[in-house]
């Protein structure tokens, strides 16, 4: 009911498995914000100390922690471009959509450059625009068994399509390597040295069964060696994709920032498409409005709501929350979600702040009475920054929930109190 109520892609929670892979949880100018900010440190004195008594005063208890002030201010927000992107390319974006459209499903490419092409087309943050035509090509090839590539082997389009066909939650088995094998269940030596094969294969083996031990121990033999130092250091190209591969398994990595960087590598590739290049590009900046006019909504809804300044104490991460949320769904369609879970994780955020740093044990029973309760009748006995946060969280819950009754007709109020 929590996903209904956002909108949420339920693809972001999983694999679309029936087991569970090694990492089974996938998974904005949004770009520069992260690069140079996002790393703020905060210092408590402690987590939790003694519990304070309800007679102490403000300053005293909020001297239990620290925290750093908030780098995104209310005017710095506000103050952020918004050029209406997504409304003055929407035509032209959509003509390069039908062609590059044109271009994956007529096209003459070949099994491992039609790989390629929907490899791409995800990386750069396109997959929103393709999903049907990607569906429909890997249906193919999965019913044809055409991953089971034909003499001479290639490891890199074997791993390739391995890996294309499990995240779009195909059974595929992990004997489509068994030829790459020795009869130790090792790689074959030769295997060693095809830098962009190891690499293909190491992206592959984190979406890995429990007991598929083929994969693990090609985990295992794809290690930093093979990855970087074995690279040809006169291919960049190569060498800073081997770099990029071993920070993260790429379906934990925030998708609008694998674009931002796969757009920079395709550029300088001598085999990208043009008409696939210039897509990306606007979609981009498409995105990119779409997520300031989110956060700059969001700004004004947090800056009216005034909890930063009467809850002092509590830590103001509007911007982390926010960009939490684009992690999670950055697509355009997904505008009503992220909004509706920025205002949830910064509630979050607050009220964690409340039970772990300031409220003393008594205010919270009666706070966490009030919740349960559900009812305005129960501020009386709130202390006054308690009673201020429980109905912020009181009207922000009903106007969510009375949304999604307007839009999906389903009251969501007993789900969301019991949350």
């Amino acid at each position: 009911m929590a996903l209904k109520l956002f909108n949420l892609p339920y693809d972001r929670f999983s694999l679309s498995h029936s087991k569970a892979s090694r990492f089974q949880y996938p998974r904005t100018d949004i770009y520069y914000i992260t690069r140079s900010h996002y790393n703020q440190l905060i210092t408590c004195s402690s987590a939790r100390t003694q519990v304070p008594q309800a007679a102490a005063d403000t300053e005293k208890r909020s001297a239990t922690c620290s925290y750093q002030p908030t780098t995104w201010s209310f005017s710095f927000l506000q103050s952020l471009k918004y050029d209406n992107a997504d409304e003055i390319y929407k035509v032209k974006a959509k003509k390069l959509e039908e062609e590059v459209r044109d271009a994956l499903i007529n096209g003459d490419a070949d099994l491992l450059n039609m790989l390629e092409m929907i490899d791409d087309i995800q990386r750069l943050g396109l997959k929103h625009r393709f999903e049907e035509d990607i569906k429909r090509k890997l249906d193919k090839v999965f019913s044809s068994r055409a991953c089971f590539f034909s003499s001479p082997k290639s490891l890199h389009a074997t791993a390739l399509c391995f890996r294309l066909l499990r995240q779009h939650g195909y059974d595929i088995s992990q004997d489509i390597f068994s030829s790459f094998m020795d009869n130790e269940g090792d790689l074959l030596a030769c295997v060693h040295e095809d830098a962009k094969g190891m690499r293909s294969l190491y992206e592959a083996s984190f979406l890995c069964f429990e007991g598929e031990d083929l994969l693990e121990k090609a985990f295992m033999t794809s290690t930093k060696k093979n990855l970087v130092t074995n690279t040809n250091s006169n291919n960049m190209e190569n060498l800073v994709s081997g770099h990029q591969a071993l920070e993260l398994p790429l379906h934990r990595k925030i998708h609008l920032l694998v674009a931002r960087d796969h757009i920079e590598a395709y550029s300088r590739r001598d085999d990208a498409n043009p008409l696939l290049l210039e897509l990306a590009k606007l979609n981009f900046n498409m995105v990119q409005s779409v997520l300031k006019r989110d956060l700059k909504e969001m700004s004004s809804w947090w800056n009216d709501l005034g909890l930063p300044n009467k809850l002092s104490f509590a830590r103001d991460r509007l911007m982390e929350c926010f960009f939490w949320t684009v992690g999670l769904a950055f697509e355009p369609q997904f505008s009503s979600c992220r909004k509706g879970l920025t205002k949830v994780t910064s509630f979050i955020t607050v009220i964690d702040d409340i039970y772990d740093v300031y409220g003393t044990l008594e205010e919270l029973e009666m706070f966490t009475e009030a919740v349960e309760r559900w009812d305005v009748n129960a501020l009386k006995n709130l202390p006054g920054y308690m009673k201020i946060c429980f109905l912020a969280l009181y009207n922000t819950v009903n106007e969510m929930a009375y949304d999604n009754l307007k839009e999906h007709g389903a009251n969501v109020i007993p789900v969301l109190t019991k949350a």
